[in-house]
């Protein structure tokens, strides 16, 4: 008696879970790389230009320069009338105040809306919210004549000021969004420990704050260095100049610049706010993700 064993054709295998997760992954990371580097080709164009003459900028489209001219940092340094270093320390200052005054301010404000209880608060909150909807240029005309009459102009009190007034309805947003997630059970514990209202704030609410308050810092440091209309509006003597200010004097009203030169202070004065983004970018993601949390 024989016996004949016959094998079943088998359907062929597929791919194992972990190599169809990583194909999706794969592609994900080439299309995202190849956005980075668009957006990450005018850094790179402004990078080479400044490394190359003046008269080649426009005439040379590769990024790797056929003659590097690294003199322009040089040159460019103490090109105008006074340092590049004046114009740092000069933005260095107005960011620091402008820091320290949008922290104090917009988050005492926010405090008030998020954690107190008084009457009007939903009415006020409603008015801070449509100043975020007022064009900012249509208070250009009243400011101006309004810090004219009190004797600030050419002075930095005009960009100062406004920042320890609450005066950015965003900042205040963001914080209040932030302090609402924090439990109220805490506010009332300080409470029964006998705080009042600034001890609970400065003691309980503030250090838990922290990435909100990273965050308004890094978008102040961001806004008020790159900030160019205002110090033109209010500043005339050049020793008092911010670094845009200083960066459009390479280009005179004949149209002649100094490209290169004006590239390389502007790649100098861009490092600064890199750096701290960097620097704070841990604290930023985590604020803008937990912001939005009730």
């Amino acid at each position: 008696m024989s016996l004949t064993l016959t094998r079943t054709p088998q359907a062929p295998s597929a791919a194992p879970p972990a190599a169809r997760r990583t194909r999706p992954r794969f592609l994900r990371h080439v299309l995202l790389s190849g956005v980075g580097v668009v957006m990450m080709y005018p850094l790179l164009w402004m990078i080479s230009s400044s490394v190359k003459p003046s008269d080649s900028v426009f005439t040379d489209e590769s990024l790797w320069p056929a003659v590097f001219d690294f003199g322009n940092y040089a040159r460019g340094w103490t090109a105008l009338s006074e340092p590049f270093e004046v114009y740092l320390v000069n933005s260095l200052i107005i960011v620091t105040l402008s820091i320290v005054g949008n922290l104090l301010s917009c988050s005492l404000a926010a405090y008030a809306f998020a954690r107190l209880r008084f009457t009007g608060r939903r009415l006020f909150f409603a008015m801070m919210l449509g100043t975020m909807m007022l064009p900012g240029h249509v208070l250009v005309v009243p400011q101006y004549v309004m810090f004219d009459r009190l004797g600030w102009l050419n002075t930095y009190y005009p960009l100062l000021v406004p920042h320890f007034l609450a005066t950015n309805g965003f900042y205040i947003f963001l914080m209040v969004q932030f302090m609402r997630s924090l439990p109220q059970e805490l506010d009332d514990a300080a409470r029964i420990d006998g705080c009042g209202p600034f001890r609970t704030f400065w003691k309980v609410v503030m250090p838990l704050c922290l990435p909100a308050f990273a965050t308004t810092a890094i978008f102040t440091f961001i806004s008020v260095w790159n900030e160019f209309f205002s110090p033109l509006l209010y500043l005339t003597d050049p020793q008092l100049y911010t670094v845009p200010l200083a960066v459009r004097q390479f280009m005179d009203s004949e149209g002649q610049s100094r490209w290169g030169e004006m590239f390389a202070m502007s790649f100098v004065s861009l490092a600064p706010v890199i750096g701290f983004f960097i620097a704070g970018q841990k604290y930023l993601v985590r604020g803008i993700a937990t912001t939005g949390l009730r």
